[in-house]
């Protein structure tokens, strides 16, 4: 107990966001030094507002009739995680964002087309690495998720480009929306 136990979360150097589209016979990473399969991209630089998880439980309380609470029952618990994708020219992200199928890039010229639709957004599994106080190392594996929101895209000389994206949880087989390891 105490201040040694205080701790903040900065980005790994070699990569923080990793995606990959979702797939259910993906190995997905148990360690935070096991390696990631091919299938997962480094979306790379986030903005400085770093990550931001909302899993708090929603309840209804139940009152008897005088006034008590006498039941506090669960009606949902979301998991999200916010973040800005700032590596905005990067293909991976692009297809993280809009989905695969709408982003291609001409093998001849390199353009890359961004096809905006409304079809539903894409499911994926996501690695965030990070490195707390002291060198420990923190993973989050969220093994399946879609964005379920993008915020406002601005183009400006006096910021970074960026895809504020939230990502919502869904539980896995064995009803968990995202694992945490820490060494």
């Amino acid at each position: 107990m105490g201040a040694s136990n205080v701790t903040a979360g900065k980005p790994k150097t070699s990569g923080a966001i990793f995606w990959a589209p979702y797939s259910s016979t993906l190995d997905l990473p148990e360690t935070t030094t096991e390696s990631l399969a091919s299938a997962f991209k480094n979306l790379g630089y986030v903005s400085d507002d770093g990550l931001t998880n909302s899993n708090s439980p929603e309840n209804e309380d139940i009152k008897a009739w005088g006034g008590d609470t006498v039941l506090s029952v669960q009606k949902s618990k979301d998991d999200t995680f916010k973040l800005t994708l700032i590596e905005i020219l990067d293909i991976n992200v692009m297809k993280a964002v809009y989905g695969s199928d709408n982003v291609s890039q001409d093998s001849t010229t390199n353009q890359i087309t961004i096809t905006a639709n409304s079809d539903d957004a894409e499911y994926g599994v996501w690695v965030i690495d990070m490195i707390l106080k002291g060198g420990v190392a923190k993973r989050i594996v969220i093994p399946d998720a879609k964005i379920t929101e993008v915020g406002d895209i601005v183009y400006s000389d006096s910021d970074a480009v960026g895809y504020e994206i939230t990502l919502t949880c869904v539980p896995d087989a064995s009803g968990n929306t995202h694992y945490e390891y820490i060494l």
